[in-house]
């Protein structure tokens, strides 16, 4: 190893020592802090370096040295303490193993995995009140994410089979861990921040974990505060006018960013599943969402200063029986656009994607992105029939808040769905 690198290693070791040491300084741990792990972490990376010369012995003695350490300042600890904690000892060992592996392995992977350590560390807090807020029936929910993505997947053939060679067990399988695990970071997202964390981020929330559920939950509470309202003052009075006006508001802009957010959903698949054509895809998509991103923003000013309340409670998107029916319909959506194609060609795909758009976004977002990727269908087609399909599910949503919302709330629909679709087909026309 030249002498720059050298130093340059040892610079990364010190830094990343920095870092986990002053987050433990902040703690106010007796084990450890922003003096001792810097000098951890270039103890290993030391050792590493004289291995080659002196043998690998001396970087397993100076783990178990710095154990016997650990051991001794710990047992002291607890003197003052009964119940001490070891992330401070964990951490310690954990930060010598990264200057050992800083100079025998990777740089970036040393590095990355210094910096998940201080994040663990810092968001001590965060993580402590998430798991406090879990339920019984969360943690079996992320159990069983857990079953899905690294039991289930591994061991289904990674092989095309029935008519039209379409159903890849193994890749239809990745497409609804990808699915539940974007809706699965939203749910997390929910249960950190709690029920009251606004409006605004109660519309992204939703977006995330289903912007129809958004939808129906909004649509809904305008129509309880109308009922209530109603069934207490017999007259139209101005307060009461207020009131019913105020949710209406605020539901219509945590319905139009959640749909919003849905959107930015759908690019983000594109771009995963087909990253070839993420350009060709989203730019058009991109566009739709800027314009739907002003309206949200008209949406937020009419509402301004309105209680959100309460954020409806979110299901969690992780439940395996969901999760199967999903699979179910994304392998029926891949044999209906197969079949079309074949038979239609690409034309009868447009009426597959308005169906498919009623009732669920991300089966024909997947089905077209595949298709694309795989060079069977062109990008410009491709675009064109995930944004009707967008456009489908706009219309089932805003069909779903008429029927559900108070008389007020079909209003404000009407002239934020009727714009959002206007700029729909005005891309669908014009965009070259």
């Amino acid at each position: 190893m030249e002498l720059l690198e050298s130093f340059q290693k040892l610079g990364i070791a010190l830094a990343l020592g920095l870092l986990v040491g002053m987050q433990r300084q902040r703690t106010d741990s007796r084990v450890a802090g922003i003096r001792t792990f810097p000098l951890i972490t270039l103890f290993g990376a030391i050792a590493a370096m004289a291995s080659p010369v002196l043998g690998g012995w001396l970087v397993a003695a100076g783990l178990v040295g710095l154990t016997a350490v650990l051991v001794m300042a710990n047992v002291a600890k607890m003197r003052v303490d009964p119940d001490p904690g070891l992330t401070t000892e964990i951490a310690a060992m954990l930060m010598y193993s990264v200057g050992v592996y800083l100079i025998v392995g990777y740089t970036a992977i040393a590095v990355a995995v210094g910096g998940a350590a201080v994040l663990l560390l810092h968001l001590k807090q965060p993580l402590h009140s998430f798991v406090a807020a879990m339920g019984e029936r969360d943690v079996t929910a992320v159990m069983q994410f857990t079953l899905i993505t690294f039991v289930i997947l591994p061991v289904l053939p990674d092989q095309a089979f029935g008519p039209y060679e379409v159903l890849n067990p193994h890749k239809i399988w990745l497409m609804v861990v990808l699915i539940v695990a974007i809706s699965l970071g939203g749910y997390i997202a929910y249960k950190l921040l709690g029920p009251r964390a606004g409006a605004v981020l109660g519309g992204i929330l939703g977006g995330l974990v289903s912007s129809t559920a958004t939808t129906i939950s909004y649509a809904r509470r305008t129509r309880s505060v109308d009922d209530a309202n109603a069934s207490t003052v017999t007259d139209a009075s101005p307060a009461n006018g207020v009131r019913t006006g105020a949710a209406e508001a605020l539901a219509v802009m945590v319905i139009i960013i959640a749909s919003s957010v849905s959107l930015l959903r759908v690019i983000v698949i594109c771009s995963l599943v087909a990253p070839v054509h993420a350009i060709a895809i989203g730019m058009p998509l991109a566009v739709l969402l800027i314009w739907m991103s002003i309206l949200s923003a008209v949406a937020y000013l009419l509402a301004r200063g309105v209680d959100p309340g309460e954020m409806p409670k979110a299901e969690n998107p992780a439940e395996l029986k969901p999760a199967l029916l999903f699979g179910l319909f994304f392998a029926l959506i891949l044999l209906i656009v197969a079949f079309v194609k074949h038979r239609y060609g690409t034309a009868g795909l447009y009426p597959v994607a308005i169906f498919s758009g009623l009732s669920d976004m991300d089966a024909i977002t997947l089905s077209v992105a595949n298709l694309a990727k795989d060079g069977r269908i062109d990008s410009s087609i491709t675009w064109r029939l995930i944004l009707m399909a967008s456009m489908s599910n706009m219309v089932f949503k805003g069909a779903c808040a008429l029927v559900l919302g108070s008389q007020g709330l079909r209003a404000r629909v009407l002239v934020f769905f009727g714009l959002t679709l206007a700029g729909g087909a005005a891309i669908l026309i014009f965009w070259a």
